[in-house]
This record gives structure tokens, sequence and C-alpha cells, in this order.
């Protein structure tokens, strides 16, 4: 008995040691599981990571060395990597945006090019309303315009060079001829180099410079240097209106002329081959200068932060006296990314929005950094045809567009901007002037130019077009450093967000482009490769298949 109850006791023991060792392997293999799962995501997210620590390396320099009072010269040291990352970035913008545009018009057809081309147009037109009447809602409940913030920050010499009388100041239409002068470039290396807008002059100084009728009748353009508002007095004098040439890419020009090209190109079948293969050999070859540059991010973007934050003069009197513009700009920047953008992608297309927010964190603080969208653009493509899987041909299409038209964020602040020097200024403002705020708002951010401050040059329309002083406007000036990187974020995000919404609108049309273009290979192929059928059809003059004759011998035995 004592045996057997011995040999059960030992059998006990001996599972449960076996049962241990088993649990032990589990959780090593639990562990191993849970180590390697933490290594896919850091591996994945590798690149989010090492920039946005290059963002909180910025911040925590630039308000660590902000009391050392340090020189002019150490400013500049600080700031120089950012300097150059920026070079690089601004480097590729144009060759990316002639090749991404032409390779990705080519391989559609003129007829889903005008369809993608509408639903985008229309998607901005939409989206930036949005932005206008929120940034108006908003600013008429917060309330951000104090009276006495009018003299409460120090006027600086920047702010008194760009104060402007209301007869020197540009209009709403002006905006709109240049938006068409710039679209339609008379010289395609000019637009390289220069954009089209047009200035008032003096009408005597209009005689120095030509005959004033042809400048006011025909807009002759002349060039920047030929022009000087400053030294001109203000009152009793006519002005003229004339458009100059300024330096800074005319970008609507060469996405309007590759886009013609692109659709073109696709139409001439086999003989267009080579080009679009070239094109789209340069656009993976900047593709790849971008993988290089992105491993430079942080050095860049805490360099450009840091910079920014030691050359501002007074960063808290500045932020206290403006903290309710600040906060109705970030709020309505908030609600459009987290509230309106998630509910446009899941009505159209049905998935986790926040998921593709994610996916778009690098290009975001990329953005953020460089407070430009065509310096982010790079980044955006890599982030959205390998990690967001969107279809190539509606990123190479509408990305480039949303970067020049697209500004949903210019749209906001513009609108705050007016109601806010209004409120300053106690200005009340009934129901056509609201609209009017609206309407300016939209249309101005649409025209918007690709040069720094751009927003601020527009504020100066909406202004005008509500009789709003335009002098204070110049007080914007101290903090449009900080809001122009938040409302950098609003017009990234917007040129995504429409490239998902149109990829999915379009999805039938580049089903029935794949199959176009899987037959379409037939005529890439030279002459010699193909002959005409009875029909006149072109056919291939290779069989389809080949019936060999194979011979099997079996071996005969020897008698």
């Amino acid at each position: 008995m004592c045996s057997v109850y011995e040999m059960a006791q030992s059998q006990q023991s001996f599972l449960k040691q076996e049962a241990g060792q088993l649990s032990r392997e589990d959780t090593l293999l639990k562990m191993t599981d849970h180590r390697s799962s933490w290594s896919r995501l850091l591996a994945d997210n590798k690149l989010i990571l090492i920039t946005l620590s290059g963002v909180l390396l910025g911040v925590i320099i630039g308000f660590t060395f902000r009391p050392l009072g340090l020189s002019s010269d150490s400013l500049m040291l600080i700031a120089y990597p950012g300097e150059l990352f920026m070079r690089v970035l601004k480097l590729m913008i144009l060759p990316l945006v002639i090749a991404s545009l032409i390779s990705g018009s080519s391989s559609l057809n003129a007829k889903l090019n005008g369809k993608i081309a509408l639903r985008t147009f229309v998607y901005f037109l939409i989206t930036s309303l949005l932005n206008a009447v929120l940034g108006t809602t908003l600013a008429l409940i917060i309330h951000p315009g104090n009276p006495t913030a009018e003299g409460a920050l120090p006027e600086t010499e920047m702010l008194r060079d760009t104060r402007l009388n209301k007869a020197r100041t540009v209009s709403l239409m002006d905006s709109v001829l240049d938006l068409g002068r710039n679209i339609f470039p008379d010289n395609i290396f000019q637009a390289a180099l220069q954009q089209a807008h047009t200035v008032y002059v003096p009408k005597e100084m209009s005689a120095t410079l030509g005959n004033s009728t042809e400048l006011s009748q025909t807009s002759a353009p002349v060039t920047s240097s030929s022009v000087n508002l400053v030294d001109w007095p203000e009152q009793n004098v006519e002005w003229i209106r004339i458009v100059e040439y300024r330096s800074g890419t005319n970008s609507l020009g060469i996405v309007f002329f590759c886009l013609v090209f692109g659709t073109l190109l696709g139409t001439i079948g086999r003989k267009g081959y080579v080009v679009v293969q070239f094109f789209s050999a340069i656009f993976d070859v900047i593709m790849k200068m971008v993988t290089g540059v992105m491993w430079l991010t942080p050095i860049g973007i805490s360099s450009v932060i840091a910079g920014k934050i030691l050359s501002v003069e007074d960063v808290g009197f500045v932020m206290t006296q403006l903290a309710w513009f600040i906060f109705t700009i970030a709020l309505g920047v908030f609600l459009y990314q987290w509230v309106i953008l998630q509910a446009i992608y899941f009505v159209f297309l049905r998935k986790n929005p926040f998921r593709f927010y994610l996916g778009l964190v690098q290009p975001i603080l990329t953005g953020f950094a460089t407070a430009s969208t065509a310096a982010a653009l790079p980044l955006t493509f890599r982030c959205m045809n390998e990690r967001l899987k969107i279809d190539s041909r509606i990123t190479r299409f509408v990305l480039p567009i949303g970067c020049n038209i697209n500004m949903d964020g210019t749209a906001l602040f513009i609108a705050v901007a007016s109601i806010f020097i209004a409120q300053m200024s106690n200005m009340t403002l009934n129901v056509g002037q609201i609209v009017t705020v609206v309407l300016s708002s939209t249309a101005a951010s649409m025209s918007s130019a690709s040069i720094p401050s751009a927003a601020l040059v527009l504020l100066l329309i909406a202004l005008s077009a509500i009789d709003a002083p335009i002098n204070n406007a110049t007080l914007l000036f101290a903090i449009d450093w900080f809001v122009d990187r938040i409302r950098t974020t609003n017009n990234l995000l917007g040129d995504c967000y429409a490239a998902a919404v149109v990829e999915h609108l379009s999805r039938n049309e580049l089903k029935i482009s794949d199959i176009d273009a899987y037959y379409k290979d037939d005529d890439i192929m030279s002459d010699d490769q193909c002959e005409q059928d009875v029909n006149g059809k072109r056919k291939l003059s290779f069989p389809n298949s080949v019936i060999l004759n194979v011979e099997v011998s079996t071996p005969v035995s020897n008698p």
C-alpha cells in the first residue's frame, strides 16, 4: 500500500515538474514574442521617433539657451544646420513636382484626369470654405480681440516698413487675376524662378517706368527692383496698378504645364513610353534621396526650431498679449484635424480615420518644424505611398496640386485674424460683413503664394473688404512664426485626406485604367513584333502556344 502511495506521489511530482517546465517555456516564448513585437513597433516607427525627438530637442535647446543672451553669430551657427536641411528639402521640390505630375497624369487617360481634377478642386474648395466658417464662428464666440492690445506691442522696424496704405493695397480682384497670370505663365523657364503679382505705384513714378496708360491697361511686367514704395508720401498721390515679377518658384504655372504635358503624353502611345519612364525614374531617384535626407531630420528640425525660438525677442510678452488669438487658432486647428477630417474620412471610406492620421505623424512634425507644406512634400509622398498604400497615381496628381492651392489653415487664419482685428478696433460686424470675411478668406487662401508669411499679405485683402484698419495687422507679425507652424499642419493633412477621398471616389475608373494599361502594352511593342490581321487590327506575331512533337524511343530487348 505504501509503495503504491509513494509511486502516486512521485508521479504527481514528476507531472508538476513537467508542467512547471512547460509553463516556464510558455512564459519565455511569450516574453520573446512581447519583445519582438516591441522591437517591430520600434523598427516600424523609428523615423517618427527620431523626428519627434528632433522637435523636443529643438524646444529644449531654444528655451535653455535663451537666458544666456547669445550673440548673433552664435544664433547663426545654431540655426545653420537647419538652414542646410531646409535648402536640401527645397532642392528636391521642383524636380519632385515635375516628375510626379508628368508620370502620374500620363499613366491615366485624359477623361480620368479630368474627373480626378474636378473631384480634387471641389474637395479643396469645400474644405477651405469649412475652415473659413469654422474660424469665423470661433472668433465670434471666443472674442479674442482686445482693444487695449492695439498699442501693447512695441513697434519694430519691420512693422513700420510693412504698414501699407489702403490706396496701394491690392484688392481681391487683383489677387484672383494674379492667380490666373501664374497658372498660365508666358515663359516656363521664368516660372521656375519668378512669379507675377500686382503692385501699386505712384503715377509720377510710372512716367519713369513707361507710359502710364500702358501700365494701367496692359499691366506690363516690370521687375521688383524698379519699384520703391517706401519713399513716396501716402497722401495726395494717385496710384496705378502694374504687374511685376518677384523671386520665387511659380508652382501653379509649373503644375498646370506638367498636367497638360503629362495628359497629352499618355495619349501618343508607344512614342511617349520612353519619356514616361524617364520621369518615373527621376521620381524614384528623388524618393531615394528623400530616404537619405530623412536620417538628418533630428539635426535639421532641432536646429530650425531652436534658431527660431532664440531669434524671437520676447516670447512671453508676445504670447500673453495675443494669447486668446493663439488659442482660437489652435482650437480651430484641433477641431478640424480631430473632428472634421476624421468625419470626412469615415463617411467616405468607412475605415478607422485615426489609423490614417497616425501614419502621417512624420510629415506632420516636419511641416510643423519647417512651416512649409512644400518642404514636407517629399516625406509626405513616402508616407502616403509606402506606409498608407495610397495609389501612387493619385498621390502624384493630388499632393503637388494641393501643396500650392489647398490652404485650409490659411483660410482659418485669415478668418480669425480678420474678426480679431475688427474686434480690437471696436468694430461691430453685420451679417453681410461676416459673410464677406468667409468668402474673402476662402478665395484668398486658394490664391496664396508660396512665400514666407503669405497669409499676412492675403489678410490685407480680407481687411480691405470689410473696411477694417490695415495697420493693426502688423501686430500679428510678432506671432506669425508660431501660428504659421500650426496652420501648416492643417494644409498638409488636408492634402493627404484629399488624396485618400479622391482615390476612393475614383476606384472604379482606376480599375478600368488598369485594364486599359494592360492591353495598351501591345502599342508599346515595336512594329516588327506586330502584324495586321484580317480586320485591320494589330496582333502579336508571336504564337499564343507552341506545339512540340516529341518522339519517345523505347528500348528494344535483344532477342
